[in-house]
């Protein structure tokens, strides 16, 4: 009977805790982030002159698409290219006549600077 008794509370413990659990739970959340001042837009020809991983948001067009995920990126100062991961499009659809703002970071070596981007929205 005492075993009986010490099972019994342990099944309702067990029971109470787990709706305890399932109360905290509420479902599907939306990722959020922060919402507020960043960067400022820099230029092609100002994001040229950054050091090398230095964070940079770029306001322009796509003119073409150099293959490889990669693309001919414009604004009024000059071209660069850009190369954007399938998976940072997020669903977003651009034509060249699409004024866009990417975010990313300078990538510099010897030959060349390109900007690596981390995320493309349609300009609001």
């Amino acid at each position: 009977m005492n075993k009986f008794i010490t099972a019994s509370a342990f099944v309702v413990a067990l029971g109470l805790s787990a709706n305890a659990f399932a109360t905290g739970f509420q479902g599907p959340q939306n990722m959020g982030g922060f919402q507020g001042p960043g960067l400022e837009p820099s230029s092609v020809a100002e994001a040229l002159k950054l050091n090398d991983d230095t964070p940079v948001v770029l306001v322009g067009q796509i003119e073409k698409s150099l293959g490889d995920e990669k693309y001919l990126f414009k604004d009024a100062t000059g071209s660069v290219t850009i190369e954007i991961d399938n998976d940072d499009w997020r669903g977003v659809n651009v034509t060249p006549k699409d004024t866009i703002v990417i975010q990313g970071e300078v990538d510099k070596d010897f030959f060349k600077t390109e900007i690596d981007v981390d995320s493309v929205a349609l300009k609001k």
